[in-house]
């Protein structure tokens, strides 16, 4: 599928590169140098993704080619506090960190919100995947073992569902897996389908 075009992730991940992989298409990795997450504090939190993704897709450092597609996303996970306001949880600088925001997320709900841009020379379309995660309670001891062993600095929320946190701590999930993981590769697929006509 998609043979004629030349399709881009313009992405360092290599979750979403492994999932991307996962559709069957050939694509190539070209990261985009510009992976600044600026946005405005009056844009509500359920766009920020979305708005991050369309600026690394506007910002990318080359013209893209005729038969090009590219495709950027950014996944922020958020947590309602005590105020109820949501608030988004970045990744952590280091485990001291990655603790406190597992010792949130431990026996709550939080969300995780993808924003995704598939851009060509004649076509633009984004989208946001949403999906709710619910964390069962972790005793430090479990937070401890998972921060010592897979070392989630890279990880929006200080967790990697495919990983051994997801098999012993996640009760329920609604929405996406794979949108948590960091791509919601069935939409990404269908818009491709949409936007090429394929």
């Amino acid at each position: 599928m998609f043979e004629k075009y030349k399709i881009t992730l313009a992405s360092a991940s290599p979750r979403r590169k492994e999932l991307l992989s996962g559709l069957d298409i050939q694509f190539t990795v070209e990261p985009s140098k510009d992976e600044s997450e600026a946005y405005s504090d009056d844009l509500p939190w359920n766009k920020v993704p979305e708005f991050l993704a369309r600026h690394k897709s506007d910002s990318f450092h080359r013209k893209l080619e005729g038969n090009e597609v590219l495709i950027t996303a950014d996944t922020l996970v958020f947590l309602e506090n005590e105020n109820g306001v949501m608030e988004i949880i970045g990744k952590p600088k280091d485990a001291k960190e990655a603790f406190s925001i597992l010792r949130r997320l431990s026996d709550h709900t939080h969300k995780v919100l993808t924003g995704v841009c598939i851009r060509t020379n004649s076509d633009s379309r984004s989208f946001t995947a949403s999906s709710d995660v619910t964390f069962g309670p972790l005793s430090p001891e479990e937070i401890n073992y998972y921060i010592e062993k897979y070392k989630p600095f890279d990880k929006a929320g200080a967790y990697g569902i495919q990983e051994w946190i997801g098999h012993v701590a996640i009760t329920n999930i609604d929405g996406s897996f794979y949108n948590i993981m960091g791509l919601p590769v069935q939409r990404v697929y269908r818009t491709l389908r949409e936007m090429l006509g394929e």
